[in-house]
């Protein structure tokens, strides 16, 4: 009985209704239409191998990213302890029970001190890098960085398959610091873990030699630049405290005036630069973390891991929205650059018509009996080489007519004095 009142309610209708109903199917065949049209538009892509961009694809870093492992990234200059400082740090995760996975960026060692979890000398031979391309030592160590991180997506996905069990990744980088920092390479890798992992930067300081104001001031400008560079969190970590404490760095960075005591007895430019640079990295300086740690005695590994928490938790909070903003970004300009070259498709599809649109490439020219470029060439080489050889056959016989000559003379000579 529902039913049947239901079908008679649909069917007893005022004429009134007859115009929205009218408007509706207007509308509907209007939708239908939209609707071919996204289909055709849709199955030209695909007939392009073009795949269209979801709303949420700027979302699926954020999706894939996990909270643990945290990936630290150990950088220096050539000498500061980078290599002695990362077998401390491993020697530490296995006394205190934490997962640890070292990742060796280096192609240049000979020896580790450590056992690495990934080694790029398994995947790239330094010195057959150097002999093919013909190249440095440094070229060596770039170009062999730059074979793998072609490759370096399979490393993330190896970490991630670990993810669950890991509580750190150790990565150790060049010795040459501008090889890693300032690199295409070097850019990719650290992109790569700060996209999926909590990724924080740690810059070893050598203490003793950055007891001069001088050296302190370049390592304090090189550090800021990795900050600027990476724009990751960054921890300075004051390497070989068992030699020189690291406590005059902290007051240098605390205090500037303390600093400028220190340049009192030197008056040169250098001097002067150096205050006035002081001043200008005091921001840098308030929100920057460092810890003094001793790579031979091990001192300051318990501070140096808080560091590392407190870092991973600022990157979660400000570092990773930024990410995602230019990620965002970066997913934009691209959608923008398929759509440009999806709407110059179809302009040039709109004037061939749909027809066979042929390329000029000098073949069917010279089919038809025409001459490229390199006909004429050959043709004009050739004209010179006859040139040549008439020229050289004319000389001959005019050589020849001379001799005949020359003959003749002699025999009109013979004759005039013969008996």
């Amino acid at each position: 009985m529902d039913i049947d009142s239901e079908f008679q309610n649909l069917n007893l209708k005022s004429p009134e209704d007859g115009a929205p109903m009218q408007m509706d199917a207007e509308e509907s065949a209007q939708v239908k239409s939209k609707g071919k049209e996204k289909e055709a538009i849709s199955a030209s892509m695909k007939k392009l191998h073009i795949e269209e961009s979801s709303s949420g694809s700027a979302r699926s870093s954020s999706i894939n990213f996990k909270r643990k492992p945290v990936i630290i990234i150990v950088v220096g200059m050539a000498g500061s302890g980078k290599t002695t400082f990362l077998h401390r740090l491993v020697c530490h995760t296995q006394a205190s029970n934490i997962q640890g996975y070292v990742v060796n960026l280096d192609p240049a060692v000979m020896t580790l001190p450590f056992g690495a979890n990934i080694d790029i000398r398994d995947t790239v031979r330094y010195k057959e890098v150097m002999k093919q391309f013909n190249l440095g030592p440094n070229g060596g160590i770039l170009t062999s960085l730059n074979l793998f991180a072609t490759k370096f997506d399979e490393v993330v996905e190896m970490i991630e398959k670990r993810a669950d069990q890991l509580d750190y990744v150790l990565v150790d980088t060049p010795g040459q610091i501008e090889i890693f920092t300032w690199s295409a390479s070097g850019a990719i890798i650290t992109e790569a873990f700060a996209s999926t992992f909590p990724t924080i930067v740690t810059y070893v300081v050598d203490t003793p030699r950055s007891a001069s104001p001088a050296t302190f001031m370049s390592n304090m400008l090189y550090a800021c630049s990795i900050l600027y560079k990476t724009r990751l969190p960054l921890v300075l970590a004051f390497n070989k405290v068992d030699v020189a404490q690291h406590k005059f760095a902290l007051e240098w960075m605390e205090d500037f005036e303390v600093f400028h005591a220190a340049l009192d007895s030197d008056h040169s430019y250098t001097s002067t630069l150096t205050r006035s640079l002081s001043l200008v990295l005091d921001e840098f300086y308030k929100n920057l973390r460092s810890v003094g740690v001793s790579a031979v005695s091990g001192a300051g590994m318990e501070e140096f891991f808080k560091a590392i928490e407190a870092s991973a938790e600022e990157y979660l909070e400000s570092y990773r929205a930024d990410l995602d903003k230019r990620w965002a970004e970066k997913q934009r300009l691209e959608e923008e650059r398929m759509r440009e070259n999806m709407d110059k498709l179809r302009k040039d599809m709109g004037k061939s018509g749909g027809e066979t649109v042929v390329l000029s490439t000098g073949l069917k020219d010279q089919k038809a009996g025409g001459k490229t470029p390199m006909d004429e060439e050959d043709e004009g080489e050739e004209d010179e080489d006859d040139y040549v050889r008439f020229s050289e056959e004319e000389d001959e016989d005019v050589i020849d007519e001379d001799e005949d000559v020359i003959d003749e003379d002699e025999d009109e000579e013979v004759g005039r004095f013969s008996f």
